[in-house]
């Protein structure tokens, strides 16, 4: 949600002078106690040394604690006497394994091994090399590394860095690895079905392989299903029909070749559902597009009206989503944001931040019985409005949420999971981080496959936690399952890294799996439970999540559009742009308006990540996300006032972990300018120009507040802390979006206030948009006439509650063009994208399965959506002639100011003489520019008659298309042709080819040759389709 990462750490300023040089009596000064508690100003002595306590703090050690803006400061050593600085030891590495003289055989997997110590401090790695090349690094003893053994003589040493720099380096192992001799095994990859495909049973589903031997021919591949041999297939291309049975069904390919090695695919899991006629229940309650599982009569009508719209209240039409964080409790000494501050009468839905994925994957706010724990455990006594209620049994905000609820039964709350600090990873209760994987690895195991254990496990608890803990829903911020790399928080990429090919697909496992087990639990509970996510906004990020394919098992959806610019680079923009401008500094650094096949489209904005969305949801399902924080940098140079100008740090080999590189990391504002920061791994301020809205307020109007203390800053110390130059307000009218700049300080700091409220919320209305979100409710501000500033407050939450009051419902269907009365079974799958940066362009594979029970003639046209997001610049490479028919991009040629329509209408046919039969599958591949989601708002036009998809309107009726196609599609009885003596391919009359005017049968068809031709019937223009049998 908010990041407060990808900046950087700046040296303290406070301190001129070194204070621990300076005599001090420490006679009256009692010792630190690690289980006391210290206030503010209490003095203690610690290992020959004086420190005073700058806040409340336990347990933190004053000697490790004591940098600019931590718990302690060093007020001087006893006596005066300060220890002789001491040289820096290097450490001391042996390598153990291999030893000098080792064979290995190529492929093996060799354990390189090493000790370290260091007498003096601690070893912080042990990097492991290879013929001088750095093979890996381990950072926690034993230290080792796995290596997979290449052909030729190999040196291999080890070498040790301490924690002060220094390092050494271990004697180096000669080893020889040899050439594999004996037979290679041939390679097999299983090209279809794909990783968590769906049918429904007796499908008729083609399985198909690729299988190559390096050093021989394959003799044959062989298809299981849950280890039953399926069949066999001795010539390519390598295929298998195959009627699907229900259930979860594993699927191989083993490819055997003619020295009889054999080897494995990758299995690959298909779910196939029982046929169950949809449920009658609440079916007409059911939003456009939500997926409906199988067999449960769903309780739609608990939370939608006959149309599918949202329950809200009589004064509720569009939703107001604020997001509660647990940690403004006050623990840690700062001003506290409780349950009771919430403007409770002007939302519609609570999300609180958060919950996150233990270490056995299950959902988890921490140890339940922990007094200190906010969630269910601590309380705030004295608090007019924060007393428990006793109808509970557990303290907490949880139990206020639910206090609170009573009051408000319109109000929803959802528990939200994750977060960008706790993807993959978790705090326990001492506030230490746990690198546990997180989502990434209780989603998908080490080999890239879904971890169906561990999503199971998940979704389970997440029933039970919403059961237990009266919340109506669970919203999953999971940052990020996308393929680009090093995306997301940097103390994550050494997992996420490695699976990123992967992580898309087990994302939508685990939408699906809580969807149908959340729909489970609310057919017995009789009430619907919700299941939303907050998604990112960047048309970067979305590059390397396919197709967004996991919209259809989502209430709603909540765009973090924010964060489209800060201090993870240099590039100085709005925070949360509602339109793009032609300018964006980043965009036209990488190009992206100079390059034709962009159509000048910008994507880094809130209207761009609509429309993304638009190509898979209605509107209503939408919900657009406002930022409660700033962003900014300092040293600011160029730009208007700062906007589009550069601010990268000084020194780029200060940059924090994942920024950087060839983009410089910015230089994020700090001090007066960056109140809401978070601290680095070393207790120091990270740069990003993050203030809550009231506080930007105050800087825009040049009040010096009386709150800087109880917030951590030090203005009579520290020159940082204090407010200087002056702040002068400045609005992007294109962009919608206010900004603060201070000339003096060359400090830009992005913001939001009523004017780009007003605005946004009325792009809401106009759009037909479900609602806001907002990250987060403390961020609102009011003027506070006693005190003379602004503080927490409500006036953009309340700006958009009265704009929505008198709204006409959001919209309520996935697309405005008119829908067939009948459907067919024809599947639809887009599948096969390249990872990360690869997708320039995107180049997926589109397949299309007939399961119609008739063949489709040559000639049938299908028709679709794709969002504007991407340009009109979409085709096919696979000869369907796949083109845009109707252009929704903008007459002016980019998006300045907002994208004028919502979707492309694209089309392409089978050709005349390709009949399509019953069962058989026909791909394309792709090509188009930016991200889209869909496609959507299929028909498929069938001897000209227009036919809707039954996957995407399942409420349809089926057309009866038994009498077969026309037009090239007759039946070979009604037309007299005698099929009793013709050969079927691959099986040739003349022994090896066809003749012009030979028939053959092939997958139920009867085709004519038109000419001499060995290609497979009716794959290309040597034949003619005759009839279907």
């Amino acid at each position: 949600m908010f990041r407060l990462s990808s900046l950087f750490a700046l040296s303290s300023l406070a301190m001129v002078t070194s204070v621990s040089a300076l005599a001090y009596d420490c006679s009256p000064l009692s010792s630190w106690e690690s289980t006391a508690v210290y206030n503010s100003g209490d003095r203690v002595q610690h290992n020959s040394k004086a420190y005073q306590a700058n806040w409340w703090t336990k347990g933190n050690n004053p000697e490790q604690f004591s940098s600019a803006y931590q718990e302690w400061t060093l007020l001087g050593s006893c006596g005066g006497t300060e220890p002789p600085p001491t040289e820096n030891q290097p450490p001391q590495v042996t390598l153990i394994s291999p030893v000098n003289g080792a064979v290995y055989t190529e492929g093996d997997s060799v354990l390189l091994r090493a000790n370290a110590s260091d007498v003096d401090g601690s070893v912080s790695k042990v990097e492991f090399y290879v013929n001088n090349a750095l093979a890996g690094a381990d950072v926690t003893a034993p230290y080792s590394l796995s290596w997979s053994a290449v052909v030729g003589s190999h040196a291999i040493s080890a070498r040790a860095i301490d924690d002060q720099g220094a390092s050494s380096s271990s004697s180096a192992a000669v080893v020889e690895v040899s050439a594999v001799e004996q037979n290679q095994l041939p390679q097999v990859s299983l090209t279809s079905p794909v990783d968590g495909a769906e049918y429904q049973q007796g499908d008729k589903v083609v399985l198909t392989a690729d299988a190559s031997d390096h050093d021989g021919t394959i003799s044959k591949v062989s298809f299981y299903a849950n280890s039953v041999l399926l069949g066999e297939d001795s010539t390519e291309p390598f295929s298998l029909e195959w009627v699907a049975a229900e259930g979860r069904q594993q699927i191989k390919a083993v490819a055997t070749d003619n020295d009889n090695g054999s080897s494995t695919s990758k299995t690959v899991v298909v779910n196939v559902g029982e046929v169950v006629p949809p449920p009658s229940g609440d079916s007409n309650c059911r939003p456009d597009g939500l997926y409906q599982t199988p067999g449960v009569s769903t309780p739609y009508c608990t939370v939608y009206d006959d149309q599918g719209r949202e329950k809200m209240g009589a004064d509720h039409p569009r939703r107001i989503i604020g997001y509660f964080t647990a940690w403004r409790n006050g623990a840690n000494g700062q001003p506290v944001y409780l349950v009771d501050d919430i403007p409770w009468d002007k939302l519609t839905h609570i999300n609180y931040a958060f919950a996150h994925v233990n270490g056995q994957n299950r959902i988890s706010v921490g140890t339940p019985g922990n007094p200190e724990n906010p969630a269910t455990g601590m309380e705030w006594p004295g608090v007019e409005g924060a007393e428990m209620s006793l109808d509970y049994p557990y303290k907490g905000h949880f139990n206020l949420l639910n206090k609170y609820k009573q009051k408000y039964p319109d109000v929803k709350t959802l528990i939200s999971v994750g977060g960008w600090a706790e993807t993959g990873g978790y705090f326990d209760d001492n506030g230490d981080r746990v690198d546990s994987g997180g989502f990434y690895t209780m989603t998908t195991n080490t080999d890239g496959s879904i971890n169906y254990q561990g999503i199971n496990t998940f979704a389970d608890s997440v029933v039970e936690f919403l059961r237990k803990y009266g919340f109506d829903g669970a919203d999953i911020d999971y940052e990020y399952p996308t393929s680009m790399n090093d995306a997301g928080n940097p103390m994550d990429f050494g997992i996420a890294n490695a699976l990123r090919g992967s992580l898309m697909n087990s994302y939508v496992e685990l939408m699906k799996t809580l969807r149908e087990k959340l729909d489970a639990a609310g057919a017995e509970d009789g009430k619907h439970y919700m299941l939303t996510i907050a998604s990112p906004s960047s048309g970067y990020l979305l590059r390397g999540m396919e197709t967004f394919q996991i919209t259809q098992y989502l209430d709603y959806v909540n765009i973090m559009s924010y964060d489209l610019h800060g201090a993870w680079n240099e590039y100085v923009g709005h925070n949360a742009a509602l339109f793009d401008t032609g300018e964006d500094a980043e965009l036209a650094s990488a190009n992206v308006y100079g390059t034709e096949q962009y159509g000048g489209i910008g994507y880094l904005n809130t209207d761009w990540a609509v429309k993304y969305f638009r190509g898979a949801m209605q509107a209503g399902r939408i919900n657009i996300g406002v930022p409660y924080y700033t962003r900014g940098w300092q040293g600011v140079t160029g730009g208007d006032y700062g906007l589009n100008g550069r601010g990268p740090l000084p020194n780029q080999v200060d940059c924090p972990i994942g920024t950087g590189g060839s983009a410089k990391c910015g230089f994020g504002a700090t001090g007066i300018d960056n109140m809401w920061h978070d601290k680095d791994e070393n207790g120091d301020e990270m740069g990003a120009g993050s203030n809550p809205l009231w506080h930007a307020k105050n800087l825009e109007r040049n009040i010096v507040p009386g709150y800087l203390r109880d917030w951590g800053l030090n203005p009579e110390s520290n020159p940082d802390h204090q407010l200087t130059g002056r702040y002068q307000r400045y609005y992007d009218s294109v962009a919608v979006a206010p900004w603060l700049w201070n000339a003096d300080k060359q400090v830009f700091l992005s913001m939001e206030d009523e004017e780009s409220m007003r605005t946004k919320v009325q792009y809401v209305i106009d759009n037909n948009i479900g609602g806001i979100m907002f990250w987060e409710l403390a961020g609102d501000y009011g003027w506070d006439t006693e005190k003379g500033e602004y503080g927490f407050g409500t006036t953009l939450t309340s700006l958009a509650y009265e704009q929505f009051v008198n709204a006409t419902p959001y919209g309520d269907r996935r697309t405005d063009r008119v829908i067939p009365d009948e459907a067919v079974e024809i599947v639809v799958e887009v599948y096969g994208f390249k990872e990360g940066d690869q997708n320039y362009p995107l180049n997926p594979t589109l397949k299309i399965t007939n399961q119609s029970g008739v063949a489709l003639p040559g000639g049938t046209e299908f028709l679709f959506d794709m969002p504007t997001s991407t340009s009109e610049f979409i085709s096919d490479q696979s000869g369907f002639k796949l083109e845009v028919v109707e252009s929704g991009a903008n007459a002016s040629g980019n998006n300045i100011g907002g994208l004028e329509n919502e979707f492309h209408r694209v089309s392409f046919s089978l050709p005349g003489w390709q009949n399509l039969g019953d069962g058989e599958s026909v791909e394309l591949t792709l090509n188009y520019y930016l991200p889209v989601t869909g496609p959507q708002a299929w028909t498929v036009n069938i001897n000209g008659q227009d036919y809707a998809l039954k996957s995407e309107y399942p409420e349809l009726p089926l057309a009866d298309l038994n009498g077969g196609p026309s037009g090239g599609g007759e039946l070979c009885s009604d037309l007299g042709v005698d099929t009793s003596g013709l050969s079927t391919y691959p099986n040739w009359a003349n022994g090896s080819n066809a003749n012009g005017g030979d028939q053959v049968i092939h997958n139920g068809s009867v085709y004519k040759a038109k000419w001499w031709t060995t290609s497979e019937p009716g794959s290309d223009e040597s034949w003619a389709f005759v009839c279907t049998i």
